[in-house]
């Protein structure tokens, strides 16, 4: 996959939780923001497939966005959301394999069909003949 990190930038928020009076002062959070359309690392067919499998994360104007507020240090969290996002998109430009149609083999169907009539033997026998 291309390292398309030069075209991610970054917004930064003031994050929630932990941290003190820390939290009411640095902004933490990091919001990582990539636009697809824009980009130079992909062929349009790949950006087709991103588009398609990422559609509920990816905003009206085409932008990607992956937001962290794991950590109480904004370099880590931007760090976190550029490696989510790489993530993310690596996932989605996989193309799952085609299922081939294939029959049960005769030796299943018998293996089956023994243990239907094994199982229907074992029930007759439970039967109380009035």
């Amino acid at each position: 996959m291309q390292d398309f990190s030069s075209e991610i930038f970054f917004k930064t928020a003031r994050s929630g939780g932990k941290g003190g009076q820390n939290v009411n002062k640095v902004e933490t959070a990091a919001e990582a923001w990539w636009h697809i359309e824009s980009s130079r690392f992909f062929t349009p067919a790949e950006k087709e497939l991103i588009l398609v499998k990422l559609q509920n994360r990816i905003n009206k104007e085409g932008y990607l966005i992956v937001k962290s507020t794991e950590t109480r240090s904004q370099l880590e969290n931007k760090q976190i959301a550029q490696q989510k996002m790489e993530a993310l998109v690596a996932q989605s430009l996989v193309v799952p394999k085609k299922r081939k149609a294939t029959r049960p083999s005769k030796a299943a169907k018998a293996a089956r069909l023994d243990s239907k009539r094994k199982e229907s033997e074992k029930k007759q026998m439970r039967r109380k003949d009035w």
